[in-house]
């Protein structure tokens, strides 16, 4: 089992758990999460079920694709102990992303059994979405770390000080916008508004459900997080100027993604932006993961010598060879 293959399944371990992310949002958007019942493993006391209605089919799939994107994580774990020595950062991140895979079923069956699904608008909902959503969160950093390690990225090796904490202040308020982009999503699903002055009359409505109520907090938790975002990089790459290139990925994804979200505003938030915005969401995330773990790479600071060549338009030209080039390591 070669470093190589690993990379790749690990790769398609990333793609599909995001498919499944998307789909499950589907579910959510389309009321289809009571499709088998309040059953889990199964689908409505049947294993396969038999005239399946739509919103049966769109559930069943969800948990299908789910049982697939489980299986990959496994193989990974498998494969990263056999293909990486003992305490390599790659076994890390594949425990890592097998733990927080196993507690993302155990949400998932939770959320079914207790029938936290389709038209429940019960309080105890929003807390199971908002765990849902974190901890989804800390499994694709699992799993994009494992990309990023398997594929050469640099090993953790200590805090580059003030921009990692720095970083470390813009994952959470990542995730506390995801929280509040999840309890928004639910109240567009469960209540929504025909027209636009319609839903923000709604969101002041002191008679409204509490979802719609909450709303309201997620673009101003949003604009206050991306402002916040596009100062960090900024600060960063100020720095450590060898970040600049993962650090402007960053905002332009920042930058997008507010412009999806007033969009998704604006359209009253259809079924395809919602999709949209989960995914750039994603993505943001995924990139803020990236340049927080290149910060804690035992990087050497730029210097007045600066490369040449395609190499001085890496973001990782300056690493030492150590961590820019990945090593074929025999198994232990």
């Amino acid at each position: 089992m070669s470093q190589g293959s690993f990379r790749r399944v690990a790769w398609a371990t990333l793609v599909v758990t995001l498919g499944v992310i998307l789909w499950g949002a589907f579910v959510r958007a389309t009321g289809a999460g009571a499709g088998c019942g309040s059953h889990w493993p199964t689908c409505n006391g049947e294993v396969l079920p038999r005239a399946p209605s739509v919103k049966t089919l769109i559930e069943f799939t969800h948990r299908l694709t789910s049982g697939i994107a489980f299986l990959l994580t496994l193989l990974q774990l498998v494969w990263a102990f056999r293909a990486f020595p003992r305490r390599h950062a790659v076994r890390f991140g594949a425990v890592a992303s097998m733990f927080f895979m196993v507690t993302e079923a155990a949400v998932g069956a939770g959320i079914v059994l207790f029938e936290r699904v389709a038209g429940d608008t019960s309080i105890a909902r929003g807390y199971w979405m908002s765990a849902h959503l974190i901890n989804t969160f800390l499994l694709v950093a699992a799993m994009t770390l494992t990309v990023l390690w398997a594929s050469g990225g640099p090993l953790p090796r200590r805090s580059s000080g003030t921009p990692t904490y720095v970083l470390g202040g813009g994952l959470l308020g990542v995730v506390a916008v995801g929280v509040t982009g999840a309890i928004a999503a639910l109240g567009d699903t469960l209540f929504p508004a025909k027209t636009l002055s319609e839903g923000l009359a709604a969101d002041v409505s002191q008679t409204a459900h509490v979802f719609v109520q909450l709303r309201v907090y997620h673009p101003i938790v949003a604009s206050v997080v991306a402002a916040y975002l596009l100062f960090a990089t900024g600060f960063v790459t100020s720095h450590r100027p060898a970040l600049l290139k993962p650090a402007r990925l960053v905002s332009a994804l920042v930058i997008v993604q507010i412009g999806a979200g007033f969009l998704n505003l604006f359209l009253l938030a259809p079924v395809a932006m919602q999709l949209i915005h989960l995914l750039l969401a994603d993505l943001v995330w995924m990139a803020l993961v990236v340049l927080t773990a290149w910060s804690l790479a035992d990087a050497p600071e730029s210097t007045s010598s600066e490369p040449t060549g395609s190499s001085a338009a890496l973001p990782w030209s300056r690493l030492t060879d150590e961590f820019a080039r990945p090593k074929e390591t025999p198994p232990r």
